[in-house]
């Protein structure tokens, strides 16, 4: 009779109470599922202390100690600065938060001259103060990630002040971006009538195409050096391999990473017959900075018939070194290129620009419903920008939390595509050393619990990777 009754008292509940609840209830739930999840992992990084035979033959036992020290700082990071995040967002819905910064806005656009039917304007400002507010608490989580842990494991290469030099830029560029993406896209909400979500989703599509179109060249720069790769023999392999499998490269960067960082990456990037390949100089053997530094440190001078030179020295020198040798290289870009040529970049696309016209056209629906502003403090008004933010937000969140994982199993599946895409270029040799080089220069931990992986990692476990290229790795 207890549970009925309690049942009945939901119910009577009204309808604003209900969906302000049920977010409130989703998004602990989802926190606690992804602390459970932690945990099991964390599990493992405590109790896999020794190297596993099958790991046996591909990492040393200071590294795999090293990588395992590693995850475990992140795990405690990711723990408090996750717990952090979930109570900050309930007691933001809890308090009125929204609303507050909603009416505060409006202040601020009264004070110069703009009244409530200035939506538009107040809704920048509304996101202006947001984004502060989001960068402003975010920040010492930044600057302990960045100055404890990544400079403990010895990853962190900037100093404070290039730090915050970089988050203001950074600050400043999103918010050149935002702001009038924002504005025009509520405009056309607001003119585009019965229609408007059909808009508006063209809008979103042209801007990301110009976006993805332009950062590289434009505001990437801003942040780091991209150098054209010098004339040689690394080169002339990349634009051999680019022309046998029709890829039309153009030109061929590498960005100075080591700046900031030394994790490595590769990507490419470009529209239609203007592709272009970037390489992180902390990918590269011969490039990194970093190799250089280590040299300087093990105290070796470079001799040109190498007699004289510690052979102890000159191992030790060796198992430090950063990045891939010129194979790996190309095999990790055989990797890459196997995603363009098997349609994995359009593939991504597509879905995404689906996901993106149902998302709107579910918007349109729920845009008038009175309950949903009503829900989140807002009762005498239903701004744009507020309906946006609440739909997409906290209705969506169970939707959003499945197509992730969704696309979490596919890209896995891309992946292992692309690694047999660079077996079918010759490259499964040079690409297994390379994955093994890249995993200890960022000190991944390549035992993982099953749940975690599954639902986590966007690329398959080292070990699955490897023994995929093992079946038919060159001699």
């Amino acid at each position: 009779m207890g549970m009925w009754a309690s049942l009945d008292a939901v119910w009577e509940m009204s309808a604003e109470k209900r969906i302000f609840g049920a977010v409130l209830l989703f998004s602990w739930t989802v926190y606690l599922w992804e602390t459970f999840l932690a945990r099991r992992q964390r599990r493992i990084y405590k109790t896999t202390t020794h190297v596993p035979l099958e790991l046996g033959q591909i990492m040393d036992s200071e590294t795999f100690e090293k990588s395992r020290l590693y995850q475990l700082d992140k795990s405690t990071f990711s723990f408090w600065s996750g717990l952090y995040s979930e109570v900050e967002g309930t007691l933001i819905l809890l308090f009125g938060g929204i609303p507050y910064l909603w009416r505060l806005s409006g202040r601020f656009c009264g004070y110069a001259g703009f009244g409530p039917e200035y939506e538009i304007t107040q809704s920048l400002v509304f996101l202006l103060l947001a984004t502060l507010f989001s960068a402003l608490t975010g920040l010492p989580w930044s600057l302990y990630n960045t100055f404890v842990i990544e400079e403990k494991h010895g990853f962190n290469q900037q100093t404070l002040g290039f730090f915050m030099k970089d988050a203001i830029k950074k600050f400043i560029v999103t918010q050149c971006i935002l702001l009038p993406v924002s504005a025009l896209l509520l405009y056309i909400i607001k003119i585009g009538g019965d229609y408007f979500f059909i808009y508006a989703w063209l809008f979103t599509l042209v801007v990301s195409l110009v976006l993805v179109t332009i950062y590289a060249d434009y505001i990437a720069p801003l942040f780091d050096k991209f150098t054209p790769l010098p004339e040689g023999k690394l080169k002339q392999e990349i634009e051999i391999m680019a022309k046998s499998i029709d890829f039309p490269l153009t030109k061929v960067y590498v960005v100075q990473g080591s700046k900031r960082s030394s994790h490595s990456n590769a990507y490419f990037y470009g529209f239609f017959k203007n592709k272009r390949i970037v390489l992180f100089d902390t990918l590269l053997e011969e490039y990194s900075v970093l190799n250089k530094d280590i040299q300087e440190e093990s105290g070796m001078e470079p001799c040109n018939d190498g007699e004289g030179d510690s052979e102890e020295i000159k191992a030790k020198v060796k198992n430090k070194k950063q990045g891939c040798k010129n194979e790996e290289v190309l095999a990790v870009l055989g990797h890459e290129l196997g995603h363009w040529k098997l349609g994995h970049t359009v593939k991504n696309i597509i879905i995404s620009q689906m996901n993106s016209f149902l998302c709107f056209f579910l918007f349109a629906v729920l845009i008038g419903r009175k309950e949903l502003f009503v829900a989140f403090g807002f009762y005498d008004s239903q701004p744009t920008l507020i309906g946006l933010l609440i739909i997409f937000q906290f209705i969506f969140s169970p939707y959003n939390e499945v197509l992730s994982f969704c696309l979490t199993v596919l890209s896995r599946r891309f992946e292992f595509q692309a690694d047999a895409f660079a077996k079918k270029l010759g490259k499964a040799k040079d690409l297994y050393s390379a994955l093994i080089k890249l995993n200890k220069d960022n000190l991944g931990f390549p035992v993982s619990d099953w749940l975690f992986s599954m639902w986590h990692y966007s690329h398959p476990p080292l070990l699955e990777r490897l023994q995929a290229l093992k079946n038919s790795k060159q001699d």
